[in-house]
């Protein structure tokens, strides 16, 4: 099978993209109303003013002659007819998480009592995860 890579050109290069590929022997095929595959030995020799901006393989096309300091990361855009900007997130990293949450769990104490097990409460059974515990009472004790 060839190695194909998806192109999707920017909208200010599409008709451009689509003539060039259409020129091809044999003609380079779409995936979706505005994406090419476009086959690997092709692509090595393809325009490069045609790939610029554009989203290759889900990444944009960077030309190798563009200063890599100067590259700008594209905002998060959300998808749409007017990719409305994305607003910036509003939580801390993780290294600024807090690690006390305020309380402990009294499944966790009870279960360090009981020598590392969880109790199902409904019936004999116990259980060496919390995790299985719950799955055990959602399956076993439905309240119908």
């Amino acid at each position: 099978m060839t190695d194909l890579i998806r192109v999707r050109p920017i909208r200010a290069r599409l008709v451009d993209f689509a003539r060039w590929a259409v020129a091809q022997t044999p003609k380079v095929r779409t995936v979706s109303t505005n994406t090419f595959a476009v086959p690997l030995h092709l692509f090595t020799h393809m325009p490069e003013t045609l790939l610029i901006d554009s989203i290759v393989d889900g990444h944009r096309y960077i030309s190798p002659d563009e200063d890599q300091e100067s590259a700008q990361p594209e905002p998060a855009t959300i998808p749409g007819p007017d990719s409305t900007p994305l607003p910036p997130p509003d939580f801390a990293p993780l290294e600024d998480a807090p690690t006390d949450y305020g309380g402990s769990d009294p499944d966790d104490e009870l279960a360090e009592e009981s020598g590392g097990r969880y109790a199902c409460g409904d019936c004999p059974r116990d259980f060496s995860t919390k995790r299985g515990r719950d799955l055990h009472r959602r399956q076993a004790h439905r309240e119908d």
